[in-house]
């Protein structure tokens, strides 16, 4: 037990100097929230009613309202969830309201690793400053479900991880066969029932073992999956429209086109899942409900209407295809369970979520 609070003391303070090496932060471990007293008048009744609810304070809470999310020190974070709480009961508001705190987060790849647990990939296990596509769904769906700094970063890791293990054999590296299968307790996949005869199949050989050789020279003897799954394509896609609510998990899939391909069959075994947001809901110019995609992706994270982002990405459809080069294929779409935590302690027994550290033993986030 001794040796644990060791570890997990260690993880915390190495972990933050590593964001602030690999994130650009520049904010010390658990800084002090705010040196100026800052103004309160601007707290609406609904604002100031929640900081009561949670015990906290006008001062603590007001220069964080109108802050963006990715200039957050820890604190900051641990503070404003606990506000976000009491502000929104609901789940897929707390989602909603993230992720657009979150628009403008400079995007970059590459940003997470096992770090201080493993040296095989030496990032840190979060960072706030900078996202790529997964990194913002990921960070936002734990901020949304916690209540606080300790409870956002164990379900972080329980997110990440397939059952909840840190270490780089068990990260949902492929969206398709590890990220949505292993958190099923948050999302499920709606794509066949929304897409009925209009679904496309795709199959897949992920060879794990080779992806963990080449990419971090781990020797893993994993046995090779055969996946098989399913898409909507773009022709198909107004059927999915009503049916999607805020908060719902979007992956976007790309591929080659096979143009000997039967309907409704694999193009080559070329589909994959290169890129994922999640759902909110806008108002177009005739003031009707319009359907967002928000998602971080060069430069920065933005909001931008689902079907613009279609228009964007196959304006070169025909020449891409032509030169035998992947674009926009179609999406999976997985609707946010209504009670993720009640599936989770499902999964993982009453003291959910269960993170646990590369050579067994509890991980503990405080």
């Amino acid at each position: 037990m001794l040796r644990q609070s060791i570890i997990m003391s260690s993880m915390n303070t190495i972990a933050k100097l590593l964001v602030i090496v690999v994130c650009g932060i520049s904010w010390a471990l658990f800084p002090v929230v705010a040196n100026a007293k800052p103004s309160t008048a601007e707290l609406t009744s609904r604002q100031i009613a929640a900081i009561e609810k949670a015990d906290l304070s006008a001062e603590q809470i007001a220069p964080l309202v109108t802050k963006p999310l990715y200039e957050f020190a820890e604190a900051e974070v641990d503070l404003y969830l606990q506000y976000l709480q009491a502000l929104e009961p609901d789940l897929r508001r707390r989602i909603v309201h993230l992720a657009r705190k979150n628009i403008g987060q400079p995007y970059d790849l590459y940003l997470l690793g096992e770090m201080p647990f493993e040296p095989y990939d030496p990032q840190p296990i979060y960072c706030l400053g900078k996202s790529d596509c997964l990194v913002f769904s990921e960070h936002t769906y734990a901020m949304a479900l916690g209540h606080d700094w300790p409870s956002f970063m164990s379900l972080l890791q329980r997110i990440r991880y397939r059952d909840g293990q840190i270490g780089v054999a068990t990260r949902n590296h492929y969206t398709e066969a590890d990220w949505n299968p292993s958190n099923r307790w948050l999302v499920e996949d709606i794509t066949a029932k929304v897409g009925g005869d209009r679904v496309v199949e795709f199959r897949q050989r992920i060879d794990r073992s080779k992806f963990l050789q080449k990419r971090y020279k781990l020797l893993v003897d994993i046995p090779v999956e055969q996946h098989n799954d399913v898409y909507l394509p773009l022709e198909a896609i107004d059927l999915a429209m009503p049916h999607l609510a805020e908060g719902d998990f979007v992956n976007i899939i790309r591929g080659k086109v096979d143009p000997n391909a039967a309907k409704n069959s694999t193009f080559g075994g070329s589909a994959w899942v290169g890129h994922v947001g999640m759902i909110v809901f806008g108002t177009d110019v005739q003031g009707k409900r319009q359907v967002n995609l928000i998602h971080s992706s060069k430069p920065k994270v933005r909001e931008e209407p689902l079907d613009q982002y279609i228009a964007r990405s196959i304006k070169n459809k025909a020449k891409l295809d032509a030169a035998g080069k992947a674009r926009l294929l179609g999406f999976k779409f997985l609707r946010l369970e209504s009670d993720p935590l009640a599936k989770l302690r499902e999964v993982d027994g009453p003291d959910a979520p269960r993170v646990t550290l590369p050579k067994g033993g509890r991980a503990a986030f405080r």
